[in-house]
C-alpha cells in the first residue's frame, strides 16, 4: 500500500475537522476526496504533507503511512525531498513577480540529478505547450489556467511520485478544466499516483479510480467512482440528481 491513513483525528483549538478517518491509496490510482466546504478535505491534504505541522500531540492523533513507514513525525522539507510527494494547493500560490521558468526551477531546489531535471523541463512543456510558449514570462501576466498549469508543473519539478491536487479546476473555464484533467489522467497512465480534492465532484469521479466522501470530518462513503456516482446520496447532494 502506498498510503493508509488510520483514524486520523485533526483539531485546530477547540475545533474538531477530522474525526477519525480512514483511508488508503495504491501506487498507480487515483483516489478523490469529495464532499461539501468544511468537511475536512484540504486539512486531510495538510495534515499528510505536514503543512503546518501540529503544534502539539494533541492535536494530531492516528496514523498515516507512507510505504508502510509513519510519516506523522516526519519533517515537511523531507516529505517532498525523501519521499517525494507534493501537494499542488488550493489557489496557486505561485510567484508572480518570477517568470514560468523562475517558478518551475525554485521547485528543484532539493534535487542534484541534473539531466533528469533538463528531462522534466521538456516533459512539463510537452504536458502544458502553453507553458512552453510563455516560460520566459511573469507569471503574474498568464491566464487563471495558465497559472495553474505552472502550479502543476511546479509541484512535478520536485521529482515527486504521489502527486495531491487541492481544487484544481477552480476558477477554470470547462474547456481549460477538461485541458487540466488529460494532462493529469496522461501523467498517471505513466506512473504517477495521485490523490485529488475536487469540488465538481463530477468530474472528480469520472477521473478518478475511486473515491471517499467526507462530511463534517468524518468518511461516511467509500467505494470505486461508478458505485459512488450511483449512489442515491452522491448523487443527489453532489451531482445535480
Amino acid at each position: 500500500m502506498l498510503l493508509e491513513v488510520k483514524d486520523l483525528k485533526v483539531q485546530y483549538g477547540n475545533i474538531a475537522a477530522l474525526h477519525g478517518i480512514d483511508f488508503h491509496v495504491r501506487e498507480g490510482e487515483i483516489v478523490t476526496l469529495i464532499g461539501a466546504n468544511g468537511a475536512g478535505k484540504t486539512t486531510t491534504l495538510y495534515t499528510i504533507c505536514r503543512l503546518p505541522p501540529p503544534e502539539a500531540p494533541k492535536l494530531v492523533a492516528g496514523d498515516i503511512l507512507f510505504r508502510g513507514q509513519s510519516i506523522v513525525k516526519t519533517e515537511p522539507h523531507d516529505i517532498v525531498r525523501r519521499l517525494h510527494i507534493a501537494l499542488v494547493p488550493e489557489g496557486r500560490h505561485i510567484f508572480g513577480n518570477l517568470t514560468v521558468l523562475e517558478n518551475l526551477k525554485l521547485a528543484t531546489f532539493a534535487r542534484r540529478d541534473q539531466e533528469k531535471i533538463n528531462e522534466d523541463y521538456e516533459r512539463i512543456f510537452d504536458l502544458f505547450p502553453r507553458l512552453a510558449e510563455r516560460r520566459r514570462q511573469r507569471s503574474e501576466l498568464l491566464s487563471g489556467g495558465e497559472q495553474q498549469m505552472l502550479a502543476v508543473g511546479r509541484a512535478l519539478m520536485s521529482g515527486c511520485q504521489f502527486l495531491m491536487l487541492d481544487e484544481p479546476s477552480m476558477g477554470l473555464a470547462p474547456l481549460l478544466m477538461y485541458d487540466m484533467f488529460r494532462a493529469l489522467k496522461r501523467l498517471n497512465e505513466e506512473g504517477m499516483t495521485i490523490l485529488l480534492i475536487e469540488q465538481n465532484a463530477h468530474v472528480a469521479l469520472e477521473f478518478a479510480h475511486r473515491g471517499y466522501l467526507l462530511e463534517t470530518g468524518n468518511i461516511v462513503l467509500a467505494g470505486t467512482s461508478r458505485e459512488l456516482m450511483d449512489t442515491p446520496e452522491v448523487h443527489k447532494a453532489y451531482l445535480g440528481g
